[in-house]
C-alpha cells in the first residue's frame, strides 16, 4: 500500500517539469503576475502550530467553530485559538514516546481536521482516526482503520466517515470509534496521493475513487447504491493514465458536481448517477459551486469560471500556470487561491481579473484557504496559521 501511494501530485509536477521527451515538453512555472492592488488584506493575527507539513504533500488546514480556530501539524501538535485574539486555548501532542528516550515518533497527521459538536477529528498516515474533546484537547478515542487516513473526516448521521489510502470507505461510530461498516472502492496499482472526502446528502455518502468512478453509498448500512465512471483510462504513460477523483464532490439541488485528474468535469443526477453534462477538464482540487457558477483550478493551474447549468466556460485566468495553486475559496465577493511560493491571489468573480496579490509566507501554501465567519484563514507549509480580514 505504501509503495502504491508514493506518487504525489508534487511528483507528477516534478516529472512534468523534467520534461517527457524534449525541451519543448518542459513545463515551467509562470512568473508572478504584476497586480495593481485595489486593497490590502489586514493580518488579524498569526500563530505557529508545530512544524507544519514541511515537504510532504498534506492538506492539513485550520477549521473553526463558534469562537475557536483549530489547527494541527503533521508531527501531531493540535492547537485551539480564540478567533478574535489568537490566544492559545489548549495544545495537545499526539506524537508517541519512543521507548525510554525523550524523543517522540511523529503522529503523521494527514487528512485534515474536522470539528463537529463537542469533538475534533483527525486522521493519520498510521491508519488511525483520533477524536479529541474540542474544549480541552483531551483524546476521547482513537480507532485503527483499513489504511492511511488520507481524507478529511466527515461527520454525519452518527458516523465519522473516512476514505483510506487503499480505497476503503469506512464509517466509524461517532461515540466510540468502532467500525460500523466498510466499502471497498477499488484502487489501481498507481494513483495520485490523496483520497476524496465524501459529500453527504439525503442519507447517502457520495465519494470519488482512484478508479475514476464516483460512488453513492447508503449511510445507514454501507450499501453501494450506484457507481458512475467519469474518467476513462487513456494515454501512453502511467502518468497520462492516472484518473483519480480525489476532490470532494459537491451536491447542489439534487445534482452532483465532480472532476477527475486527466478526466472530466461532470454534473450527475443525485438519484441515479446518470451524467447530465460533462466537460473535458481535469483536476485534483476541490471546487467552489454557487447558485450559477462553478469555479475550479485545473491540473495546469488555470482558474476557470463555468456556467453551472451546462459547464460552458465564462472566463479563464491563465497567468498562474504551474504555480501549484491551492483549491479556490470564495471570500468577501472574490475568488482567492494560494500558490507554492506563498502568495495569495484575489480575483474578480465576474471576469477573473486580479484585484489583489500579497505574500503570506515564504514556506509556501498548499492547503485551501478557509472562510471563518467574516475572516479568512490560511495555513502555510511551515505550520503558521494566518487570520485575515478585508
Amino acid at each position: 500500500m505504501q509503495l502504491r501511494k508514493t506518487l504525489l501530485v508534487g511528483l507528477v509536477a516534478s516529472v512534468l517539469l523534467a520534461g517527457c521527451s524534449s525541451e519543448q515538453d518542459t513545463v515551467t512555472m509562470s512568473p508572478l503576475p504584476k497586480v495593481e492592488n485595489q486593497f490590502k488584506p489586514r493580518v488579524v493575527w498569526d500563530k505557529s502550530v508545530g512544524g507544519g507539513v514541511g515537504r510532504y504533500y498534506s492538506h492539513l488546514s485550520p477549521v473553526w467553530q463558534g469562537s475557536t480556530v483549530y489547527a494541527a501539524d503533521r508531527n501531531g501538535v493540535v492547537k485551539a485559538f480564540d478567533i478574535d485574539s489568537g490566544k492559545e486555548l489548549w495544545a495537545t501532542d499526539l506524537s508517541e514516546k519512543a521507548g525510554l528516550l525523550s524523543s517522540r515518533l511523529p503522529a503523521l497527521l494527514s487528512g485534515g481536521v474536522t470539528v463537529s459538536g463537542d469533538r475534533l477529528y483527525v486522521g493519520t498516515e498510521k491508519a488511525k482516526v483520533i477524536a479529541l474533546d474540542a474544549t480541552t484537547g483531551k483524546v476521547e478515542w482513537d480507532s485503527t482503520v483499513a489504511g492511511e487516513a488520507l481524507s478529511r473526516p466527515v461527520v454525519s448521521d452518527g458516523f465519522v466517515l473516512i476514505h483510506t489510502g487503499n480505497g476503503m470507505l469506512q464509517a466509524l461510530n461517532e461515540g466510540d470509534g468502532s467500525i460500523a461498516w466498510s466499502v471497498n472502492m477499488d484502487t489501481p496499482p498507481l494513483s495520485v496521493r490523496g483520497e476524496s472526502a465524501p459529500a453527504v446528502a439525503y442519507g447517502a455518502a457520495v465519494v470519488g475513487g482512484d478508479n475514476g468512478r464516483v460512488s453513492a453509498v447508503l449511510l445507514s448500512q454501507g450499501q453501494l447504491i450506484w457507481q458512475q465512471r467519469i474518467s476513462q483510462v487513456t494515454g501512453a504513460t502511467e502518468i497520462d493514465r492516472l484518473n483519480d477523483v480525489d476532490m470532494t464532490p459537491v451536491i447542489s439541488n439534487n445534482v452532483i458536481y465532480a472532476i477527475a485528474y486527466n478526466g472530466n468535469l461532470v454534473a450527475m443526477d443525485m438519484r441515479s448517477g446518470q451524467i447530465i453534462w460533462k466537460r473535458d477538464l481535469g483536476s485534483v482540487n476541490d471546487m467552489v459551486v454557487t447558485d450559477d457558477n462553478i469555479f475550479i483550478v485545473d491540473q495546469d493551474d488555470r482558474i476557470l469560471s463555468l456556467r453551472k447549468s451546462d459547464g460552458v466556460t465564462l472566463w479563464a485566468q491563465s497567468d498562474l500556470l504551474h504555480r501549484n495553486l491551492t483549491a479556490p475559496e470564495m471570500y468577501n465577493g472574490y475568488l482567492v487561491v494560494g500558490d507554492s511560493e506563498g502568495y495569495l491571489h484575489w480575483l474578480n468573480l465576474a471576469d477573473g481579473k486580479f484585484v489583489a496579490q500579497h505574500k503570506v509566507d515564504g514556506s509556501g501554501l498548499l492547503s485551501r484557504p478557509v472562510v471563518a465567519s467574516d475572516k479568512l484563514m490560511v495555513q502555510a507549509k511551515d505550520g503558521t496559521v494566518y487570520l485575515y480580514t478585508r
